[in-house]
């Protein structure tokens, strides 16, 4: 009795605090490293956001600037990776752009992810030429 007892209180007092179990949590925008090869000095910010979608921080104040910012949780200690890539505009043309992303990173969670169905699948660009 004594042991179920124990094991009892050692499975409540760990099931809430993580030691088991922690889902990774993706956050932000998952950059193709061809998009990003493809920015030239002096595209227009409706080039740039065809090519690299929508920026995950407007800043309302600096219109010029545009950030892509990503942050992934998978270790059990709840450490944050983030990564991020800055563009600069003057005007309606971009700059420069400067940041760490990691494109190598973003295509293993595209497959990884693939698996649970929750990322939009690629069309067969073999049908639509």
């Amino acid at each position: 009795m004594r042991k179920f007892l124990f094991v009892i209180a050692l499975a409540a007092t760990t099931s809430g605090c993580g030691i088991l179990y922690k889902q990774p949590i993706y956050q932000g925008n998952l950059i193709d490293k061809s998009a990003v090869d493809q920015l030239q000095a002096g595209m227009s910010k409706q080039q740039v956001q065809a090519l690299l979608g929508t920026p995950s921080i407007m800043d309302p104040f600096h219109h010029e600037r545009w950030d892509y910012a990503a942050s992934e949780r998978t270790s059990r200690t709840g450490r944050v990776d983030v990564k991020d890539l800055t563009l600069w505009f003057d005007g309606d043309a971009l700059t420069k752009w400067d940041g760490q992303y990691f494109p190598e990173q973003d295509e293993a969670l595209v497959k990884r992810m693939g698996r649970f169905g929750n990322l939009a699948k690629e069309k067969d660009k073999k049908k639509g030429q």
